[in-house]
């Protein structure tokens, strides 16, 4: 996913630019501190205090001018507008967040509201299509007949959320001005690695399988994942 999003920055901004970027569920704050490293500056907004504090402690063990381009306020990803004003960043993350909010189109015109125009949407779901995947793979036929018809199912944490639709989403970018530029899959042959496991020694062979089937059609449609680009008119 991050080579995706860099694919993005890179197709539409020059080179060197400092953006400021907006990561919203920052969680431990991976992607924030890339792109600190990158030279952007970049809030990360959390409300979960456990993620607040790890991202905070990674923080800490940056270079000074690292940590300088890094602001990170506790809140909601839903009330953007309590927070920043219109336009106020180039590049706004959600990653990873809207499977757990029910109701996800006020939250998604919400973060196109503080895109500045030309800016860009990069948004992280679970891919409703492809919910019987996992459970059919893994033997478990009546979880996957269920998953055909619906929206919801239950995560690695035990966790009841929802997945989104590309049609769908691809509807609502467009409703809210910031209509799809580029989709990926994101896990379209490791989404069945065990938690925890241990890193392949050909993790890069693994990779670039994993970057070629994102962007390959019918294998893209298939991801655990789908990571969605809008574009602020």
């Amino acid at each position: 996913m991050a080579r995706q999003l860099d694919e993005q920055i890179v197709g539409r901004y020059p080179v060197g630019q400092r953006l400021r970027v907006l990561d919203v569920g920052m969680g431990q704050g991976s992607q924030a501190l890339r792109l600190a490293r990158a030279g952007h500056q970049v809030t990360g907004l959390e409300q979960d205090a456990t993620m607040i504090a790890a991202a905070r402690g990674a923080l800490a063990g940056e270079p000074e001018g690292i940590r300088e381009r890094v602001r990170i306020i506790e809140g909601d990803g839903r009330d953007t507008g309590v927070h920043f004003l219109p336009g106020s960043f180039d590049v706004v993350l959600c990653h990873g967040v809207l499977m757990y909010v029910q109701e996800p189109d006020p939250m998604v015109a919400g973060l196109a509201r503080v895109l500045a125009p030309g800016g860009l949407l990069s948004l992280l779901v679970r891919n409703a299509d492809a919910l019987a995947m996992r459970p059919g793979l893994y033997g478990d036929w009546t979880t996957a007949l269920a998953a055909f018809d619906s929206v919801s199912y239950r995560n690695r944490l035990g966790l009841d959320v929802r997945a989104d639709r590309l049609e769908t989403l691809t509807a609502t970018l467009a409703g809210i001005g910031a209509p799809l530029q580029a989709w990926y899959g994101v896990r379209v042959f490791s989404d069945t690695a065990a938690d925890g496991a241990e890193i392949p020694s050909d993790v890069e062979t693994l990779l670039a399988a994993e970057e070629r089937a994102g962007r390959t059609d019918p294998y893209r449609s298939v991801a655990a994942l789908l990571h969605l680009c809008g574009v602020r008119g």
